[in-house]
């Protein structure tokens, strides 16, 4: 069960990787565009990219083969927090622009144009926020199998 459990770890892992990889340059082509004075309205923007880097950043971490890669779920979780935040900000600002519309309207994304931009946005830091908190829910479940095998056995009965 170890073996398959450290799978699914290193699968998760590389989803994390590759969805914040996408939120983050999708997020990042837009505030290299961005003109204006005001930095006010990219505090949203700021905020998703630091999430995506950090998540980048920690996902390659993990993604090494160390005996502790489920003792990390505390931090998986607090990401998946973060990313549900991102999600909400995104799903914030397509709401007030042109787009509005459901937020899990997802359907065709792959059309192009400012829309669909946004909403592959949502939904990859969607999907993040949900592979973060899978990963934590592995951690966990492996951390408590494992302490589970060691806990003493209390004969007297």
């Amino acid at each position: 069960m170890p073996v398959i459990s450290r799978i699914l770890s290193i699968a998760l892992r590389v989803a994390e990787i590759a969805f914040a990889a996408v939120v983050a340059g999708l997020v990042g082509s837009y505030l290299h565009d961005y003109r204006s004075d005001s930095g006010l309205p990219l505090a949203r923007f700021i905020y998703v990219e630091i999430i995506a880097g950090i998540s980048i950043l920690l996902g390659l971490l993990w993604l090494l083969p160390f005996a502790s890669g489920f003792f990390h779920w505390p931090v998986d979780l607090l990401l998946s927090f973060a990313w549900f935040a991102a999600f909400g900000l995104l799903v914030n600002y397509v709401n007030r622009t042109t787009c509005g519309g459901h937020t899990f309207d997802w359907g065709h994304l792959t059309r192009g144009g400012f829309c669909q931009r946004w909403r592959s946005t949502e939904a990859f830091s969607f999907l993040s926020a949900i592979i973060w908190l899978a990963s934590a829910l592995l951690g966990l479940w492996f951390i408590r199998r494992e302490r589970n095998k060691t806990a003493p056995v209390d004969d007297r009965a």
